[in-house]
């Protein structure tokens, strides 16, 4: 009998990025705390710059957005969100949305598996993704239910499940 494998992965939806921030950006255009303040946040390239003349605001901003994000099923620990930094008489935070597994993230979880998981199980790094395969299911899927036990600081999802 073949192999069975998933892939672990970490990909963020940009459409719900997108849908997110605009349900974000509403919220701050009806808001009566964030009326005359200059409050923005809007796409600027592959960034998304918060905008506005206090950091109590701006950083209210940051916080009306990871709601939105966490209401379309996005995790948290995909946004990467600068510092509020004054610029002129503005607060600004410029954020990214993080994607892939990084090299040395992708050898931590091996690692992981390797270490604690089920014998028998292997973990092979594809680019900016990893491969598990076992010869049984039953083991797969306690490797997934380890990994989701485990507090990494970077968002994980399992695909191809084959």
């Amino acid at each position: 009998m073949a192999d069975s494998s998933f892939d672990i992965v970490s990909k963020v939806e940009r459409q719900e990025v997108d849908n997110a921030l605009n349900q974000a950006a509403k919220e701050i255009s009806q808001r009566y705390d964030f009326k005359n303040v200059g409050a923005s946040i809007a796409w600027s390239g592959e960034k998304i710059l918060m905008e506005a003349n206090s950091e109590e605001r701006v950083k209210a901003i940051l916080d009306v957005f990871e709601t939105k994000l966490v209401k379309r099923g996005i995790s948290l620990k995909a946004l990467d969100a600068g510092e509020p930094q004054l610029s002129g008489k503005e607060y600004k935070i410029f954020a990214s949305i993080e994607e892939g597994i990084s090299q040395e993230n992708a050898k931590k979880v091996a690692k992981i598996i390797r270490d604690e998981g089920p014998k028998g199980v292997k973990a092979q790094v594809q680019g900016d993704e990893l491969r598990v395969s076992s010869k049984s299911r039953d083991d797969l899927q306690a490797v997934q239910a380890l990994l989701k036990g485990k507090d990494l600081d970077f968002a994980i999802q399992f695909v191809n499940y084959r």
